[in-house]
């Protein structure tokens, strides 16, 4: 966007004012008065120059002139689904900046210098089957994507205007199809301004197992100083299940690991564990092993189940760990089939100094009578008193309150697209009606909700006011209509 400038012609015989969006130019110095004229009448002295005037920061205008308050990226994963190959096409991330009033401006779109993937392998909805395949760093200086088809992630440093530039290459993660990245700024050493963990889908040997078998890793990087990434030395651990999200604790203390194929009959480790916690060395290193596990729902279950099929979570406050879960995996630990699906739910624990999960809220259900199918992604309010849930399927956003690990649904259609509620027996036309709704971000301010529809292309636009949610816009025309993943707003 060009910058606005204003040029204002003074009244003052000669003094002129000039101001920019880039930092206001101190007042010119006033001439002193002409000397008396005796003989020959001497000058009065030149008034003093006034004092440059200090820059303001650098930032991109919106449509109307104003500066950008805010910016909102989001991952094409590819240049839409390539169906029957793990490798997609050139990954991409999108940028905007963000007006006061919500609504998106595109900035540009922004090579990562990889590959998307595709290790779903169904319509082009959620291809990685994760949350926070792109993420930022808290002071918001980092911007950081997964290039699953690459096996490679991206940093890039946000600049003053929002746009992106690369901070040195891609660098690999080790494993197939990484997912899921977290980051602290609690755990540093000199040189250093972030601690990064990476999610990867599978290790090779289990790759041609599917969903149901894959076994993944996590693997440690430090961002340095310049914005690149840099591999810890023995930081991978091999895990026993596939990642859908990776997240650290507040305080930094903890790594937290949640699985999508907990419990499937097809996992040769047996794992039931849907959450998996690792402590956190001075190092960067992880604890040699998981110091705790939890699920919520066992195989085989009396209630008839299905397993939880953990996507999205958030670690808030005094380190509760809020979990949202597709019920996908069938009871018995069969492959998740459409005729199948069951509501999702949310469930909590908080972790304990040593590591261990204590269970508060389980299986609090998303919808009834599969009208809240899928639940997979969350974020929180501002304070922290409300959370959303968003329903894939159903293309909806649930509401729930927070108090303490405590939660509660409060309604199951706080927002509404274009979903496929009612439809449980034909999936091709659930897939080709649904938007899709899948990862979401709130923006830095609280004020407003980024909603990313995995099977339309678009960005939905959410005022929020607590609990309740108001649709003010929408921003399409930039991404693919299907094989997006990831979006984060500040």
């Amino acid at each position: 966007m060009k910058r606005i400038k204003f040029l204002a012609i003074a009244l003052l015989s000669l003094g002129v004012f000039l101001a920019s969006c880039e930092g206001e130019d101190g007042l010119d110095g006033v001439n002193g008065t002409d000397g008396v004229n005796g003989t020959d009448g001497i000058d009065g002295q030149d008034g003093a120059d006034g004092q440059d005037g200090a820059d303001g920061s650098d930032g991109e205008d919106g449509a109307d002139g104003t500066a950008f308050v805010g910016a909102v990226y989001a991952m094409t994963n590819g240049e839409g689904q390539v169906p029957g190959t793990v490798v997609q096409g050139p990954n991409t991330v999108i940028a905007y900046g963000r007006n006061a009033d919500g609504n998106l401006t595109p900035i540009g779109p922004f090579s990562t210098n990889g590959n998307g993937g595709d290790f779903d392998g169904g319509e082009g909805l959620d291809p990685l089957i994760s949350a926070y395949a792109l993420t930022k760093t808290d002071d918001n200086s980092s911007l950081l994507a997964v290039n699953a088809g690459s096996n490679t992630i991206t940093a890039f440093n946000i600049q003053a205007d929002y746009s992106l530039e690369m901070a040195g290459d891609p660098v690999d993660t080790g494993a197939e199809g990484p997912n899921s990245i977290a980051t602290t700024d609690a755990v540093l050493v000199d040189g250093t301004r972030a601690l990064v963990y990476v999610s990867n889908i599978t290790r090779s040997e289990f790759l041609s197992a599917g969903e149901p078998g894959h076994q993944g890793t996590v693997t440690g990087y430090w961002l340095l100083e310049d914005g690149s990434l840099q591999p810890i030395g023995g930081s991978t651990r091999d895990l026993p299940i596939r990642p859908s999200a990776v997240q650290f604790s507040p305080d930094g203390n903890w790594l937290v690991v949640a699985a999508i194929n907990s419990g499937a009959a097809g996992l040769a480790s047996g794992s039931e564990d849907e959450l998996t916690v690792f402590g956190v060395n001075a190092d960067g290193t992880l604890s040699a092993a998981s110091v705790g596990t939890a699920t919520s729902t066992l195989r085989g279950n009396a209630e008839g189940r299905n397993l939880p099929s953990a996507i999205g979570f958030q670690i808030v406050s005094d380190n509760y760990v809020v979990v949202t879960e597709a019920r996908e995996f069938q009871v018995d630990g069969a492959p998740p089939a459409f005729p199948a699906l069951q509501d999702g739910s949310v469930s909590t624990w908080q972790i304990q100094g040593d590591g261990s999960l204590t269970p508060i809220s389980m299986d609090v259900a998303s919808g009834t009578n599969n009208t809240g199918r899928t639940a997979c992604w969350l974020d929180f309010t501002f304070d922290e008193n409300y959370f959303f849930v968003s329903n894939a399927i159903e293309a909806g956003l649930a509401a729930y309150s927070f108090d303490n690990g405590v939660v509660a649904l409060l309604d199951q259609t706080a927002a509404q697209g274009i979903g496929a509620t009612g439809n449980t027996t034909d999936p091709a036309t659930a897939f080709g009606t649904t938007q899709g709704w899948i990862d979401m971000w709130i923006s830095d301010d609280g004020q407003y909700l980024y909603q990313l529809y995995g099977l339309d292309g678009t960005i939905g636009i959410f005022k929020v006011f607590g609990d309740e949610l108001q649709q003010i816009g929408e921003e399409s025309g930039n991404l693919p209509d299907t094989n997006t993943q990831g979006i984060v707003a500040i």
